[in-house]
């Protein structure tokens, strides 16, 4: 990582999220400028024309007769119709997934269709191409019914009337923008109608609302001081960028467009810390720096390269931090709602780090393509950008020798992310920031810990969502609450949301190896603690961890909280053993300070189920005596 740390032993932060009006994009050139810059129609496509079948064969290479295989399990698709009940399901029960699954099937059915026929050229899947993109047309929104509460009616069915750009209008509208160019003289073969609809569709769902509205949040074009941004904005903008670049002949327009576009993502740029840390977690990366590099990559290509801003340590930074997150056999750092299981695309991954120079990254790639068997991966669903660029990248990356950084201290100051590792096999990852963080925890002060890059001490991360999870109800989930993190229950209360919960007077000492905060900041009055300072410490042996604590008053115990993924073993006073997959893991405490419980909680979610099985463990120690001060040891280490 290129952040610059050479500035003491001892790094103590101040404050936390400070938007920065850097305006990369728009520094890096002006209007007139750019006009000049943007290649006519269309000539940055780097990609062969449908009936340039040498070049598609040698695109595709081994990859070929898997991509046609998947287009023939489409060709008997049966389109499926998404109920005005199923959008309405969204308000009724919460469920996304009644809407979602339908419109995801046909997505998926409609992408594999037109890959194939890419790649093989002969025609045959060209009817159910048509049936598909009509069958889309056909649709009143290409929106999620999650996201149409952005509709002036607040309501989860879609208006005629209105036309929304959430995450899914801007994919399929992407997706019907490549299809068009590349299959347009062909559509036309059958029916001009099919392309006129096409070029009618992606004019009134995409080209204008986003010409004409300034009030899509994910914009940030009226963002308030505090307000967040964040993976949407690249997202969307990336979508939107790419229908301007294919659809519009006008120059003048496109012009307009494109610098939206770039004032819209250096809201992104300037939300996000120079650190280049992505509070929301190693499995929003590709779809935050990931599709923000995705956008950066088709302006350099469009503009000739003329507009790039890959030499700029911050977007160096937001690349590495995927590399250096990276625990190892599948486990990354996992924090807010990202998943604990995870790496990377590996050929986004080995773009990114190509464009901005970083071995690191590029050696990441390597060794995530090497674990995958060299296994050439198709992005899922309408990314037909990544899915080519891919292609166009694996023959470098097959010749990368590959690698993971591992290094033993990894420190990002300003969101407050801490990475260490000693020569005995721990791995520990701990956090301060605030709560109200895009996809956020009430975890300020938590920690994960390894051993061998296996969890012992875990973050569980999010289950699947419904209508509750990004609503006023959020916080009523378990998941999302502090006494299901690795933080203490301060007085009988738990961390409270909002950007005034906050760590205070954190420090980092890389040589002595030791991560310390005051973490009282996240608790509300009625918590009465004046100051709750904990300090984790990566020793040769294991980790130290140290409350020191002051309160106006003590009514109630203080319990010390810790989720596992072994059950722990508390047959021994003062020992708990935590065996999970060989690992001889045991925790420390004074069994004269605490009363010690075990929680099983059993998961039943699906997506906390892929992760950590059926069930993990809620270990709590209690106090015995309310104190008005004092403090608490912990020490977790390999049984001896």
């Amino acid at each position: 990582m290129r952040y610059l740390l050479l500035i003491g032993l001892v790094i103590t932060v101040q404050s936390l999220k400070a938007y920065e009006k850097r305006n990369l994009l728009q520094k890096s050139t002006d209007s007139v400028q750019l006009k000049k810059a943007l290649a006519d129609k269309q000539q940055w496509i780097r990609y062969p024309a449908y009936t340039d079948r040498a070049a598609w064969d040698k695109l595709t290479g081994d990859s070929k007769e898997a991509l046609i295989k998947k287009g023939e399990a489409a060709l008997g698709y049966e389109w499926q119709v998404v109920k005005a009940t199923d959008y309405i399901e969204f308000e009724r029960s919460g469920s996304r997934n009644i809407m979602q699954h339908p419109f995801g099937a046909n997505n998926t059915a409609l992408a594999d269709l037109v890959l194939a026929e890419l790649v093989e050229g002969k025609g045959r899947f060209m009817d159910q191409i048509i049936n598909g993109a009509w069958h889309s047309c056909e649709m009143t929104s290409w929106a999620l019914s999650a996201h149409l509460n952005a509709q002036q009616s607040r309501r989860s069915l879609p208006e005629h009337t209105e036309h929304i750009i959430d995450l899914t209008a801007g994919d399929l509208g992407a997706f019907l923008a490549w299809t068009l160019y590349f299959f347009e003289d062909e559509f036309n073969k059958v029916n001009p109608a099919v392309a006129q609809r096409l070029h009618y569709e992606l004019q009134e769902r995409i080209l204008k609302p986003y010409m004409q509205r300034s009030d899509f949040w994910w914009q940030a074009f009226n963002l308030k001081e505090g307000g967040m941004v964040n993976n949407w904005n690249p997202w969307c903008n990336f979508n939107v960028l790419t229908c301007f670049l294919l659809l519009e002949q006008d120059k003048e327009k496109l012009t307009k467009a494109v610098w939206r576009t770039m004032a819209s993502v250096d809201h992104f740029i300037n939300y996000n810390n120079s650190d280049g840390a992505c509070e929301e977690g190693p499995s929003y990366w590709g779809h935050a720096a990931g599709k923000m590099y995705d956008y950066l990559q088709l302006l350099s290509y469009a503009t000739k390269g003329e507009v790039s801003v890959f030499d700029n340590p911050m977007i160096i930074n937001m690349g590495e931090y995927i590399a250096q997150s990276y625990v190892g056999n599948g486990w990354v750092v996992n924090f807010a709602d990202a998943s604990a299981k995870g790496g990377g695309d590996a050929g986004l991954i080995y773009r990114y780090g190509k464009a901005v120079e970083s071995e690191p990254m590029k050696q990441f790639a390597a060794y995530l393509f090497k674990r995958d068997n060299g296994t050439r991966k198709i992005s899922k669903g309408k990314d037909i950008f990544r899915t080519l660029e891919n292609l166009l990248s694996y023959g470098n990356l097959s010749n990368q020798p590959p690698g993971v950084p591992h290094s033993s201290s990894v420190w990002y100051p300003e969101t407050e992310f801490c990475y260490m590792r000693n020569k005995a096999g721990f791995m520990f990852a701990g956090k301060g920031g605030y709560n109200n963080e895009s996809h956020n925890h009430n975890d300020v002060g938590t920690f994960s810990l390894y051993l061998n890059n296996t969890p012992v001490i875990i973050d569980v991360g999010v289950g699947t969502y419904t209508r509750q999870t990004f609503s006023s109800e959020r916080y009523s989930i378990w998941t999302m609450q502090s006494n299901y993190h690795n933080l203490p229950l301060i007085n009988g209360h738990a961390q409270q949301h909002g950007s005034q919960y906050r760590s205070e007077n954190v420090q980092f000492n890389k040589q002595k190896k030791s991560f310390s905060l005051d973490i009282s900041g996240a608790y509300p009055e009625e918590a009465k603690v004046s100051n709750w300072n904990r300090k984790y410490q990566l020793e040769k042996e294991g980790l130290l961890i140290t409350d020191q604590f002051q309160m106006f008053e003590n009514k109630e115990s203080n319990t010390l909280n810790f989720i596992t993924y072994a059950k722990p073993d508390i047959a021994q006073k003062g020992v708990v053993k935590l065996r999970h997959k060989h690992l001889p893991v045991i925790l420390l405490y004074d069994a004269a300070q605490f009363d010690i419980f075990v929680q099983l909680i059993e998961l039943s979610d699906q997506r906390l189920v892929k992760v950590w099985g059926k069930a993990i463990y809620r270990l709590s120690l209690v106090t015995k005596e309310n104190r008005k001060q004092g403090h608490y040891r912990i020490r977790i280490k390999k049984e001896e």
